[in-house]
């Protein structure tokens, strides 16, 4: 493995299966991040029970035992500066981050949104494609800013919108491409090769490999 990996925790709410895809991408030995904590709000969610049978060390945070959402995320914080995490990847993380916690991991803290961005911020993304009759929709790995769904894009995937389509028909082919992107970007970030400048992404000595953009098949 890389000699000196980015220690990185991911942080769910449910079945975590963005998770599971940066978790077995760790393991390839040219993976630049190592996938050392994984914390939820939930106890029940589903995706601990995978990150403790990788031998990931696993923390349920309750949101609801707190009096604030900054008290909740001084928690968080707290436990990832214990672990001496770097990176973080939310995966399907149900909880809206304070500026103070976003901008204290400014950077350092990456998201998964199930479509296009800029297009479709928010819940509910399929159903609206769908009802908006897209030809192309997606999904986009970006970093996290204090307003939600707009940080500057890393990569994003398209797959071709179906005549036949349904919400879940389309999310399962846009999940597909998540769970390929997301590690690839975290890769990107970890190695140091992701470079910001007037909110747009460019990508250090990029290779022929290195796909910020994964096109779809007709």
């Amino acid at each position: 493995m890389s000699p000196q990996r980015t220690r990185t925790a991911v942080l769910i709410s449910g079945r975590g299966s963005n998770m599971r895809s940066i978790v077995e991408a760790a393991q390839k030995s040219d993976f630049n991040a190592s996938i050392d904590l994984v914390i939820s709000n939930r106890g029940d969610a589903a995706g601990l029970a995978f990150a403790q049978s990788k031998d990931i060390a696993t923390i349920t945070i309750e949101h609801k035992a707190f009096a604030s959402r900054e008290d909740f995320e001084h928690e968080i914080d707290a436990v990832l500066r214990a672990h001496q995490i770097e990176l973080i990847c939310l995966a399907g993380f149900m909880r809206v981050l304070t500026s103070w916690f976003v901008q204290k991991w400014s950077g350092r803290l990456i998201n998964i949104h199930p479509a296009l961005l800029p297009s479709y911020r928010g819940l509910h993304t399929h159903e609206r494609a769908l009802a908006d009759g897209v030809k192309i929709h997606g999904c986009t790995v970006h970093f996290v800013v204090p307003e939600m769904d707009e940080g500057p894009i890393i990569a994003q995937a398209a797959v071709n919108v179906r005549d036949d389509d349904t919400a879940d028909t389309l999310g399962a082919r846009v999940l597909e491409q998540e769970h390929i992107i997301y590690p690839m970007a975290l890769d990107l970030l970890a190695a140091g090769r992701l470079l910001v400048k007037d909110n747009c992404v460019r990508i250090k000595e990029a290779h022929a490999q290195d796909q910020a953009l994964r096109v779809p098949r007709l």
